[in-house]
């Protein structure tokens, strides 16, 4: 077995781990989340910890992927994930118009993105945008879509930016 599926999966105080037949699900105080089960592979709760087993040789990789994605919906749901965003650039700003994000990204008209469900987006300052949620898939998909409205570019740095991420700037063209 792999050494990612043989690792057990810690559960919380306050997180509930639900097992059917072909669904998982995990509740817990920043919501619910669930996933559909592979037929094949066993999930066995033992002193507040979920253990996964194959039956078979070759479910041994998805017993790891599963397991993954497990551990990431119960810490989404126990303390959830977030992605933060810089606005970088001269009048790129963003605000908070109810559950909408209105962006200023130098173009003619202002960019509107709605809040997917599940989802939060603030903007703590004009210039950061924070997207958190319970679904670390679905917070880096949102934070990944409001970055594609203007990504960073290569000579400037103008743009959005995730705040961890580092812009390998280009030299400009000598005359």
């Amino acid at each position: 077995m792999s050494r990612v599926a043989k690792k057990p999966i810690a559960l919380p105080k306050g997180v509930e781990f639900n097992v059917q037949s072909d669904n998982v699900s995990v509740k817990g105080p920043k919501g619910t989340l669930s996933i559909a089960k592979p037929a094949g592979i066993e999930v066995k709760i033992e002193d507040g910890n979920a253990q996964l087993s194959a039956n078979d040789d070759s479910l041994i990789p998805l017993t790891g992927t599963l397991r993954a994605i497990l551990a990431n919906m119960v810490h989404g749901v126990s303390q959830g994930f977030e992605r933060k965003l810089d606005l970088v650039g001269v009048g790129y700003r963003a605000s908070m118009q109810g559950k909408d994000l209105s962006l200023a990204l130098g173009f003619s008209h202002p960019v509107v993105f709605p809040a997917p469900e599940g989802i939060t987006i603030a903007t703590p300052t004009q210039t950061e945008i924070v997207v958190s949620g319970a679904d670390k898939q679905r917070v880096g998909e949102v934070a990944a879509k409001i970055r594609a409205f203007r990504p960073p570019e290569p000579y400037k740095g103008k743009g959005v930016k995730y705040s961890d991420e580092t812009i390998i700037r280009k030299e400009a063209k000598k005359a």
